[in-house]
């Protein structure tokens, strides 16, 4: 079962002024995602405002409007495409106050775009956006130093950024060849869709180019095949009235028709029989696909269970310790109950203990009593039953989940499982 089209998730981060408006409406233009009017709007305003060039920011100006009204857009997503590659963009505010809207838009995507502005260079905002990348596990992260024609693209300018940065690289856990440096222009247009010959200094790719050589298998996080049920399907005709099948999206890995694989939580054993998706019939199900999978045997089946391979059982423990982002402003304490979200499923968590509160400029940790909004932390929880989970290092889908307040049903924190 294969996709003709590449799907890439990427996070954009900058602080401030660092042209994310101006890259990302370049990357709509210079794919043809604009639509006429949308252009012809940003050609009249730009003309009003005296500019002799298109102001590529009008193209996200109604998104940060709202943002600003205090409309609840807390990541905006905004999608283009190639003639290869469709791409996901997870647009989020850069401020230290908005810590949590990165965390969020970041932990379903891919790659990140980390915005420097030529002329400050790395600053503490770069730090908690690369902190938040590494500790999301992203598979590749694009520095992109902009605004280079504000430096007179001057190559020893970005050669400095690039050192400085280097020096945040080895602190994490990328590896060298996961981060690439690109110098831009977003305003002009130089080495986003086509070569700066302002800059003949530089001989990698540009943006766009790099972006589409990007794999999504080797971005994917784990190899292991993770199934959550969501759906129990029993069609009501006369053709298919003994068929049962269980639908929900494959993380992970893939599954193959006669794979031994293990329900949980009742770790009963089957066999694969079929796979099918719509009316098509597949011998082998890849990572991201939503599926209907029928057993060899009669098996007790609900929402909210998971089917795994035999040979690849998650952890089953109701101790759990975690990396917590902190997203209300009621800090979390000691003793705090929970309402804990692992996938589809929901246990009861109290909080056993808090190790520390986690420095985003990779300074190291300090002893807490409490995480407050935006706060990155180590936390401890009990459960009240166990979940089957992987560590959110080896599998992102089944390492992550969600705190909920019990009262007000509001959401407290993003789990990352140590």
């Amino acid at each position: 079962m294969t996709h003709n089209r590449k799907l890439i998730k990427i996070a954009t981060a900058g602080s401030v002024d660092d042209g994310k408006s101006t890259l990302i409406g370049r990357l709509l233009y210079d794919t043809k995602s604009l639509t006429t009017d949308k252009l012809e709007a940003i050609e009249k305003t730009s003309r009003q405002r005296g500019f002799d060039y298109l102001d590529f920011s009008l193209a996200t100006d109604g998104l940060i409007a709202e943002r600003e009204q205090g409309i609840t857009i807390d990541v905006a997503h905004i999608y283009f495409n190639t003639a290869k590659t469709n791409f996901v963009i997870a647009d989020t505010p850069g401020h230290v106050e908005y810590t949590r809207n990165m965390v969020t838009g970041a932990s379903t995507s891919q790659v990140a775009i980390i915005l420097i502005d030529a002329r400050k260079g790395v600053i503490e905002q770069t730090n908690r956006h690369f902190f938040i990348s590494n500790l999301l596990r992203l598979g590749h992260v694009v520095v992109a130093v902009n605004k280079m024609d504000l430096v007179n693209y001057d190559e020893d300018i970005f050669l400095k950024i690039k050192a400085d940065f280097e020096v945040l690289v080895e602190k994490s856990d990328f590896k060298t060849d996961q981060i690439t440096f690109i110098p831009i222009s977003a305003l002009k247009g130089e080495n986003i869709a086509k070569h700066s010959e302002l800059m003949p200094w530089y001989v990698g790719n540009t943006l766009l180019d790099h972006l589409e050589v990007l794999e999504p298998s080797d971005l994917h996080e784990s190899t292991v095949a993770r199934f959550p049920i969501q759906y129990v399907t029993r069609p009501r005709t006369e053709a298919f009235h003994d068929f049962r099948g269980f639908s929900g999206k494959l993380y992970g890995g893939s599954l193959k028709v006669g794979d031994e694989v293990t329900v949980l939580p009742s770790f009963t054993e089957s066999k694969i029989k079929t796979i099918h998706f719509f009316d098509q019939e597949y011998s082998e199900a890849l990572p991201g696909a939503s599926i209907t999978i029928t057993l060899e045997n009669e098996v007790n089946i609900s929402r909210g269970d998971m089917l795994v391979k035999s040979s690849e059982l998650p952890k089953s423990e109701k101790q759990i310790t975690a990396t917590i982002c902190q997203v209300n402003s009621k800090p979390l304490k000691v003793g705090d109950k929970y309402t804990l979200q692992h996938g589809i499923n929901r246990v009861l968590a109290k909080v056993e203990s808090i190790e520390s509160v986690i420095h985003t400029d990779f300074s190291g940790e300090v002893p807490a009593s409490q995480l407050k909004l935006n706060d990155i932390g180590k936390v401890n929880f009990r459960l009240s039953k166990p979940i089957h989970f992987d560590t959110y290092h080896d599998n992102k889908s089944n390492g992550r989940f969600i705190l909920i307040d019990e009262g007000s049903y509001d959401t407290v924190g993003v789990g990352f499982i140590d």
